[in-house]
């Protein structure tokens, strides 16, 4: 054994022990020989691995969504000491130190699951030289030497020669293709899954530099799949295709349940949590309460979506409560503020805007019956005294309604009341 597999040796061990126990399993039922049995043992190895480091990816999600909130104070803390790096970094570590937020945590199920790929490595590299490792003795190392998955063996490699590839008993053609099939479809995979998260659980409302490099990595890491997969095994390339399956499918549940606030996933939620709770009244279960509670304690700072969530319910006379509730509404119209809170109070109806000729007449009769307030005094005759009358009753009076009807007169070209005297010039 290696320098580099006895480094690995404290984790080979556990590693083959968990292959030996899964073949043991799957042997019993495909054969013990067979490429199936050796497979599924693999993919079993993974999915095990991958439910452990569930935690460890629930706090990825975290750490993602917190740098990604935290994208606009970095930009103005590298503006703002461009020129001192030193400063920079530690308003960085103080900025990550209020926030609680770790840059690394991103990274950690790919840095906790490295040392079973590496193990997993040495162990089928051990199965290709025909040497023993970890629990797996001579009756196992041949019996894996003699699995292949569709004309390829477990150990065999893109970049093997012809011999190496005829003494495991297989074809060049075949372990090529093989290979080369597997690699397309374990960088198609992580492209996939990449573009994924870029294109439906990224905030679309903050443009950062951290964007920018996801999209880059959209596009390298396949690259680097690509290159570094002619070198692996085919029992390695399937414990890749798999764990890169296995995250595709994890990112979608997340994506499809609990999106980024502010992306195209939580747009696409909101709208069925919306036709949820218009069909049944109601929240269902906690985790649409949690939704609505968040979206409720949010106040001014929720994004368009969820002011077109909350207007959703309050035009089906529904309001959403502080706990994640939704109630009917005891107003027969439920009013929302600017800001997208949910008053149970109907707005005041704001007053019918007068015409001028309603105006000059004193108003439109309501529908009430009752007769409207005259807006000034000297419009009506029915504030002037009665004693105060001429006796010539209605002649006399017609002057003092030329600010009613007499104005209409005026406009139609007859002059009315006393003229101006014509200036000394015009003579």
């Amino acid at each position: 054994m290696d320098t580099i597999a006895s480094f690995f040796s404290f984790i080979t061990t556990p590693v083959s022990w968990i292959i030996v126990q899964f073949h043991s399993l799957y042997g019993a039922i495909f054969g013990p020989d067979t490429g199936w049995a050796w497979g599924l043992s693999i993919v079993s190895l993974v999915i095990l691995i991958r439910i452990c480091l569930i935690p460890l990816f629930v706090k990825q999600i975290k750490a993602t969504r917190a740098m990604q909130t935290l994208q606009p104070e970095m930009k103005k803390i590298q503006e703002r000491y461009k020129n001192d790096k030193q400063r920079q970094s530690e308003e960085m570590m103080k900025l990550y130190k209020e926030t609680g937020t770790n840059p690394l945590s991103s990274c950690l199920p790919i840095l906790a699951q490295s040392p079973f790929f590496f193990a997993l490595y040495h162990v089928l590299n051990s199965i290709a030289q025909n040497d023993t490792i970890g629990v797996i003795n001579e009756r196992l190392l041949e019996s894996a030497q003699k699995a292949h998955i569709f004309g390829a063996p477990l150990a065999a490699k893109f970049m093997d020669s012809a011999d190496k590839v005829r003494e495991l008993d297989a074809s060049l053609t075949d372990v090529r293709i093989v290979t080369a099939l597997m690699i397309v479809l374990m960088s198609f995979s992580q492209f996939y899954t990449q573009r994924q998260l870029m294109t439906k659980n990224v905030d679309t409302t903050v443009k950062t530099p951290f964007m920018q490099q996801q999209k880059m990595l959209m596009y390298v890491f396949p690259i680097i799949f690509a290159v570094f997969g002619i070198n692996f095994p085919v029992g390695v390339l399937v414990y890749w295709l798999t764990t890169n399956v296995w995250t595709m499918g994890q990112q979608m549940y997340v994506i499809h349940n609990n999106p980024t606030p502010g992306s195209k996933a939580q747009a696409s939620y909101l709208e069925r949590l919306q036709k949820s709770v218009l069909q049944h009244g109601k929240t269902r279960n906690r985790r649409e309460r949690a939704i609505v509670k968040a979206i409720v304690a949010k106040g001014r700072d929720r994004n368009e979506y969820e002011r077109k969530f909350i207007n959703g319910l309050s035009k089906a006379n529904l309001a959403a409560q502080a706990d994640g509730a939704v109630v009917k509404s005891e107003a027969s119209a439920v009013a929302t503020d600017e800001d997208g809170a949910v008053s149970a109070t109907p707005r005041r109806q704001q007053p019918k805007r007068q015409s001028k000729s309603q105006r000059q007449t004193g108003g439109a009769k309501p529908a009430g019956g009752t007769e409207p307030e005259p807006s000034s005094p000297s419009l009506t005759k029915s504030d002037e005294p009665q004693d105060a009358k001429p006796a010539g009753g209605a002649k006399k009076a017609a002057p003092k309604a030329a600010g009613s009807g007499g104005r209409s007169k005026a406009q139609s070209g007859q002059r009315k009341g006393q003229q101006r005297p014509k200036s000394s010039s015009k003579k």
